[in-house]
């Protein structure tokens, strides 16, 4: 049996609520299915560093890094932020530390959740480019003014062609479960030239994936697709901050970001996290929905077994995605899909749904 060494941040706010959450329902499939996950905690949260001033280091994420893989909770309090005004939060050095320039963030009308919008079948993945783009100046020497502040746009086609080669293997990798395996770049080449690369490169990988069907909307009207129109898309990727707005946009579309779960990966390391941030106003009272963070874990399980060739990995991550279905279609249902369940009550309806 393999095992596989997780470690896990908690964070701020429901961070750590969730994240108990998650391996509630990762404990269970271990007794149930035979997994073997030995897990690491560490913390860096924005808490952390009000108190004591540290925060994550490049030695952290070195040792980190030797892991299989990141559970990560949510991170950042509104009042913490570092010497340049901007919120804490470690995922965004991992990102930089790792290399892990794609963000894949799925997202799925369930059973039993309602859709603001006039959609059944909305099933997409947003791909985030998270390296560069607008981060790409996050390190830049800042001279703190309070007349004038600007952040640096940056694409390169190394990392293009690798967001791509993802974006096209995920699509062919949906086709096989149902999905029409098509990729939709949403960029801004009319006016940034930036962008103008961006679709230069993108062109160039979908004619060598020609057998995957492609598109390519400026974000403005293709985030404008998003709401009217979703059951277009199956794949969608984009640059750092459209892909933050449009993920966002798309969990919207399918309840809500208590179901939108992420996974940060380059072609080492991955780090699994929900969208969702740490929500300090309803932390510690039991109402979070975790059901992100499980479907996050869901998403290490299926990683894992991708990169192992572990089918045991693969098949729990489909048992919790299937358990997570019922639960949702079921009831009961946290307070943000509009149910009155507090956390336990979601994880105990998940474990209860998970095959035998």
């Amino acid at each position: 049996m393999t095992e596989y060494e997780i470690v896990v941040i908690p964070g701020d706010g429901i961070g750590p609520e969730v994240v108990d959450a998650a391996l509630a329902v990762l404990k269970e499939c271990e007794t149930r299915y035979g997994l073997k996950l030995n897990y690491t905690f560490r913390d860096f949260s924005a808490d952390l560093y009000r108190r004591t001033g540290r925060k994550i280091t490049a030695a952290d994420m070195d040792e980190i890094g030797k892991a299989d893989a990141v559970l990560f909770g949510a991170m950042g309090l509104p009042d913490v932020r570092g010497p340049e005004g901007l919120e804490l939060g470690a995922q965004v050095e991992m990102r930089a530390h790792y290399g892990l320039f794609s963000s894949l963030r799925p997202v799925r009308l369930f059973p039993g959740v309602e859709s603001p919008v006039k959609a059944k079948n909305v099933d997409m993945l947003v791909i985030r480019e998270t390296s560069e783009g607008m981060f790409a100046g996050l390190a830049d020497k800042h001279e703190p003014s309070d007349e004038s502040a600007s952040d640096r746009m940056t694409i390169t086609r190394a990392t293009c062609e690798k967001l791509f080669d993802v974006a096209f293997s995920q699509a062919r990798a949906r086709r096989k479960r149902g999905t029409p395996g098509h990729v939709t770049l949403l960029h801004k080449s009319n006016a940034l030239r930036s962008n103008v690369l961006m679709e230069k490169v993108f062109d160039e990988i979908a004619a060598k994936n020609d057998d995957i069907g492609s598109a390519k909307f400026y974000i403005d009207a293709g985030s404008m697709y998003m709401v009217t129109d979703p059951e277009r898309y199956d794949v969608v990727v984009t640059e750092n901050i459209f892909g933050d707005i449009v993920s966002e946009i798309a969990a919207g579309l399918v309840g809500g970001l208590g179901v939108a779960p992420s996974a940060d990966v380059s072609l080492t390391h991955g780090v699994f996290q929900p969208s969702h941030g740490s929500a300090p106003d309803i932390a510690g009272k039991g109402i979070a929905n975790p059901t992100a963070m499980i479907l996050s874990a869901a998403m290490m399980l299926e990683w894992l077994g991708e990169r192992r060739g572990d089918d045991r990995c693969a098949k729990v991550a489909q048992n919790i995605q299937s358990a997570i279905e019922s639960a949702l279609a079921t009831g009961p249902r946290a307070r943000d899909l509009g149910g009155t369940a507090g956390t336990q009550e979601v994880v105990d309806a998940v474990i209860s749904a998970l095959p035998a």
